[in-house]
């Protein structure tokens, strides 16, 4: 373990050299493509309406949070969880790319809920937008790999289960071996967690909408090719969201959906996007999406201050 925690940052920087270098040959063999696209006319409305669906998608997932606390028995507000969540989602882009994690434990705690609730929902809505972005690949079939993906959605839905979830908040509890933490940390997840999972597969559905929109900016989309840019966006933020030590999963997801969507045609007309297409779809998705984000964390500190309800998190 020593050893693979002195060549971690080694490891960190060789992907982010790879990515930059995959995705500068590519701007480089597509620039003159990519100059020469245009947004006229409708396509400004399609942007506009991709960054207000991408702005509800975390909103959304906000409120999903705050499901996930009630789930676990901590008398949490929709809006609180909200607030907290967009405040704290832009540090994600910071290095390490668990600092917005760390932000919501201590907003957690502040409000009451115990140290060992708030690890584990945040432990459970990683694992619950995992399945969510699996499922999606699976049924829009965007990768061949289809036995992989089925493998690792059973793993993680077996890993949600109550009894599962319960025996890791014991194991932890054991080991603390101190009598305040152990009194702390006596909760049970009573339930399977299938709303919060809607909840996460909602949360995927309108950031997909809104990269579909996106690409709409730039081309027609026909019909037939809303089901692969969906699912070759949700297997790009999947890998982003999992790979560490990569801020915002920057370069993972572009890589990710130029090299999917590359192989991909219409269904119906047989027509597929071109390099420089994706390119500049995935570039100004990347841009609308951090602009929500912005938007949303500004949103949420002007409601703090307006109110002054930033450490009210009961119901």
């Amino acid at each position: 373990m020593q050893h693979l925690s002195r060549w971690k940052p080694y490891l960190r920087i060789v992907i982010l050299v790879a990515i930059l270098v995959f995705l500068g040959k590519t701007l480089q063999e597509h620039a003159q493509e990519v100059v020469a696209i245009r947004i006229r006319g409708q396509g400004w409305a399609y942007l506009a309406i991709a960054f207000g669906i991408t702005l509800l998608a975390h909103i959304w997932i906000g409120w999903v949070w705050g499901l996930i606390l009630r789930e676990l028995e901590q008398p949490v507000s929709s809006i609180w969880a909200i607030q907290v969540y967009l405040k704290t989602n832009i540090a994600k882009y910071l290095p390490s790319n668990l600092l917005h994690f760390y932000g919501r434990v201590l907003a957690a705690t502040a409000t009451g809920v115990t140290l060992a609730a708030a690890t584990v929902s945040l432990l459970l809505e990683s694992l619950l937008l995992a399945a969510a972005g699996l499922t999606t690949a699976l049924l829009t079939s965007v990768w061949k790999g289809w036995t992989v993906q089925l493998l690792c959605l059973a793993a993680v839905l077996i890993a949600v289960h109550p009894q599962v979830l319960n025996w890791v908040v014991q194991s932890l509890r054991r080991l603390k071996r101190n009598p305040t933490t152990a009194k702390a940390t006596t909760f049970k997840i009573k339930r399977y967690p299938i709303w919060p999972l809607f909840g996460e597969l909602g949360f995927l559905a309108l950031r997909g909408a809104g990269f579909v929109l996106t690409v709409a900016t730039l081309t027609p989309t026909a019909f037939g090719m809303i089901p692969p840019l969906i699912g070759a966006f949700s297997l790009g933020w999947l890998l982003g969201f999992i790979t560490p030590g990569i801020p915002g999963g920057v370069g993972i997801f572009e890589v990710t959906v130029i090299t999917l969507l590359e192989q991909i045609s219409d269904s119906e007309t047989g027509r597929t996007l071109s390099p420089g297409l994706i390119l500049s779809a995935v570039a100004l998705y990347r841009l609308v999406n951090t602009l929500a984000e912005a938007l949303g964390a500004g949103l949420a500190w002007l409601y703090e201050r307006r109110t002054g309800r930033s450490g009210d998190g009961g119901t």
